[in-house]
C-alpha cells in the first residue's frame, strides 16, 4: 500500500512518519476523482442569501460524497437592519473544539476567630482568568465574614510567601504554596488611628533613626492598633521550619519587647505541653527573633517599641490593597526552646469541609461527547 500511495503522491514516499488525516483526505479525494467527479474539496462554495442548501453540487456524483461529504450552514445577522445571509460549505473534514473547564479548584484554609472551629480546609472553584478580588468574596461567603475583613496570604512549610492584593491575576495562587484567608482578631472600641493600604512590595531595610527618636515619635502620632500575621519556626542552619499554626492578632503600636513576646505565647499557651504549662506563666521563655516576612529587618530586643520600627509603617503603607492593613511577622524560636515548650509540635492540623472533595471530583479530567464538541462548534457569538 505504501508503494502504491508514493507512486501517485510524492509527500508520501520514504519511510518517515506521515499524518494520517492528511493520508484519509488525499485517499478520499482521488478516489471521488477517479470515480469520474469533481473534487468535493475543488468544488466552490455556494453562497444563497435567503433560502435552503442547493440541490445540486457542481460535478458528479459518488460514494465518498454520499458517505464522507457535508455541509454546514453559516448564518449571519445583520444588528441593524437584521438582515440575514446564510452561507453553504461543503467538506470532508471539520477541526471542532474541546470543551474545556473555566475554572480550577483551590483549596484555601480559613482561619476564624471561632472557639469551636478555628480552622477549616475549603474548596473553591476559582476562575481561570479572575483576579484575587474575586477570591476575596468567595472566601468571605463561605467564611461568613465581610470581603475587607479577609488578608489572603501563602504559607508555606517554611513561613510566610506573601501576601495577596485585589489587583493580582489567579494564575498562579496557591501553586507556590498553601492558601490561607485570616480572619482579624475584633477592634476595641477605643479610637484607632486609620491605616493606609497601597499595592504590596517587599519590605526593605530604611535607614534607622536612633531607638529613642523611633519611639517618641510613635508615642507622639503613630500609635494606635495594627493587625500582627505571626508564623512560629525553627532554624536549622539556613533552613527554616514552620511549627504551629499561624497566627493573627492585633496589638497596640506601644508595646514593649517583653510584652509582645508575652502576647505570641499567650496565643501559643493552648498548644504547649501539659508539664510545662504551669511553668510558662512564671518564666517566659525568650524569643530568638523577630523577623519581617519577606525577609527583611529584625526587631530588637533592646529597641524599647519595637513595633516603631520605621519598617512597621512601611510595610503598611506597602500591605496589599483589598484586605485591612497588616505587618506580616516571622517568629524564630531557638530549638531547644521550642521542643521543651512545644515538643515535636509540627504544622497546624486542618479539618477538609465537604467542599474540597467535590471541588476536587467536579475538576478531574472528564470526558466529552462528539455532541458537545459539535454544539461548542456552532455556538453562535458576535463578531
Amino acid at each position: 500500500l505504501q508503494n502504491i500511495v508514493s507512486k501517485h503522491s510524492a509527500q508520501f514516499r520514504g519511510n518517515a512518519q506521515h499524518d494520517a488525516l492528511e493520508f484519509l483526505l488525499w485517499l478520499l479525494d482521488r478516489l471521488h476523482e477517479d470515480l469520474g467527479a469533481t473534487s468535493p474539496t475543488q468544488q466552490p462554495h455556494v453562497p444563497e442569501e435567503v433560502g435552503g442548501p442547493p440541490d445540486q453540487h457542481p460535478g458528479g456524483q459518488s460514494f465518498v460524497q454520499s458517505h464522507f461529504q457535508a455541509q454546514y450552514r453559516s448564518s449571519l445577522t445583520c444588528p441593524h437592519c437584521l438582515k440575514q445571509s446564510n452561507t453553504f460549505d461543503p467538506f470532508l473534514c471539520i477541526s471542532l473544539p474541546i470543551p474545556l473547564c473555566q475554572t480550577r479548584a483551590l483549596n484555601v484554609t480559613l482561619v476564624l476567630q471561632r472557639e469551636r472551629q478555628r480552622f477549616v480546609r475549603v474548596g473553591l472553584a476559582v476562575p481561570l482568568l479572575g483576579t484575587v478580588a474575586e477570591l476575596r468574596e468567595m472566601v468571605a461567603r463561605e467564611g461568613r465574614i465581610p470581603p475587607e475583613q479577609v488578608i489572603l496570604a501563602e504559607v508555606s512549610s517554611q513561613g510566610f510567601l506573601r501576601s495577596l492584593g485585589d489587583a493580582e491575576e489567579l494564575g498562579t495562587v496557591g501553586e507556590r504554596a498553601p492558601l490561607y484567608a485570616f480572619q482579624p482578631p475584633l477592634a476595641r472600641r477605643t479610637g484607632t488611628a486609620p491605616l493606609p493600604a497601597s499595592p504590596g512590595a517587599h519590605l526593605e531595610v530604611p535607614r534607622l533613626p536612633p531607638a529613642a527618636a523611633r519611639s517618641s515619635e510613635c508615642l507622639r502620632g503613630a500609635s494606635g492598633r495594627i493587625l500582627l500575621l505571626l508564623c512560629n519556626v525553627t532554624t536549622t542552619g539556613p533552613q527554616l521550619t514552620r511549627f504551629g499554626p499561624p497566627l493573627v492578632l492585633r496589638e497596640e503600636r506601644s508595646i514593649s519587647w517583653e510584652q509582645l513576646q508575652q502576647s505570641i505565647l499567650s496565643q501559643l499557651r493552648a498548644l504547649l505541653r501539659g508539664e510545662v504549662r504551669a511553668q510558662v506563666s512564671r518564666e517566659e521563655p525568650s524569643v530568638a527573633a523577630v523577623e519581617f516576612a519577606p525577609p527583611g529587618p529584625s526587631l530588637s530586643p533592646q529597641d524599647p517599641r519595637p513595633l516603631c520600627h520605621p519598617a512597621v509603617d512601611r510595610a503598611l503603607r506597602l500591605s496589599g490593597a483589598g484586605g485591612p492593613p497588616h505587618v506580616n511577622l516571622t517568629v524564630e524560636w531557638d530549638l531547644s526552646t521550642k521542643e521543651r515548650l512545644f515538643g515535636d509540635l509540627r504544622e497546624e492540623v486542618v479539618q477538609d469541609a465537604e467542599s474540597v472533595r467535590l471541588q476536587q471530583q467536579a475538576h478531574q479530567q472528564h470526558s466529552c461527547t462528539l455532541d458537545e464538541c459539535f454544539q461548542l462548534y456552532t455556538k453562535e457569538e458576535q463578531v
